[in-house]
């Protein structure tokens, strides 16, 4: 079974595709001839965004290294962003080179995420360079084989957080990989993909009821409610740990 792509025929929500129009003029006039293609991941490339909720997920592909400029330049987009479009809560951006992208080594990391999970929005496609994808073991822990180390820097992030929005944005994201990494567990099984964490968790739910009290404690993180620091620590040490814990014997027993 292959799993679904994103319909590049269905046109962005009208309130981000000016969003969009702008953020291609700022790449195209920051970069030029550098700029390979953008592309856009997340709920906005799924046309199921909300605004003052999501944020704008970018894919950068360049022909070169840009770092000289990048932090500037990504760092003039926020602002701007923030004071033209207050409804995209953050623009977040992830980079690669032409040369990274069309790899056998990327089929499973970059290969996967073009094809199945953005949208170019500018410059030649690279999904195009891929095939569709089943579901499988190596799609699943190349995307979740890090779950420890998202665990220790968000438990750490929350522990010291002082201001509550601060700890409500880290919850609500540690909450989103969690809830992803527990479906990718099953997904080889399952035979499917989904985005929506909050679906995740319930299809991994049957798999694993006993996990329910954990999953419902997940969603009411997702959900952006301020929860005392202990319990969320208690909550990623233990599920955390025991995903942690599942992943390794799955890739041991599978390989």
């Amino acid at each position: 079974m292959h799993l679904s792509t994103i319909d590049t025929n269905e046109a962005f929500q009208p309130q981000y595709q000016p969003v969009i129009d702008a953020l291609v003029s700022f790449m195209v006039s920051g970069l030029g001839d550098n700029l390979h293609s953008l592309y856009l991941y997340g709920s906005v490339a799924r046309k199921t965004a909300q605004p003052g909720q999501s944020n704008l997920d970018v894919i950068v592909v360049t022909q070169g290294n840009f770092s000289e400029i990048k932090t500037t330049l990504f760092n003039s987009i926020r602002w701007r962003f923030q004071k033209a479009y207050p409804f995209v809560t953050e623009v977040s951006f992830k980079t690669a080179l032409v040369s990274e992208v069309a790899s056998l080594d990327s089929i499973f990391s970059w290969g996967f995420q073009l094809r199945h999970c953005a949208v170019c929005i500018y410059g030649e496609d690279l999904s195009e360079c891929f095939g569709d994808y089943e579901p499988s073991w190596e799609i699943a822990k190349q995307w979740n084989m890090d779950v420890e180390d998202w665990v220790a820097v968000y438990r750490n992030r929350i522990a010291r957080a002082d201001k509550p929005e601060d700890q409500i944005r880290a919850q609500k994201i540690i909450a989103k990989k969690l809830l992803r990494a527990s479906y990718s567990l099953v997904m080889y099984k399952d035979k499917r993909w989904f985005e929506n964490p909050i679906e995740c968790g319930q299809v991994f739910l049957r798999y694993y009821p006993d996990k329910k009290v954990e999953v419902d404690r997940l969603v009411i993180l997702l959900s952006g409610r301020l929860v005392a620091k202990r319990s969320v620590i208690g909550i990623l040490d233990g599920f955390g740990d025991w995903l942690v814990k599942q992943y390794k014997k799955t890739e041991f027993r599978i390989g």
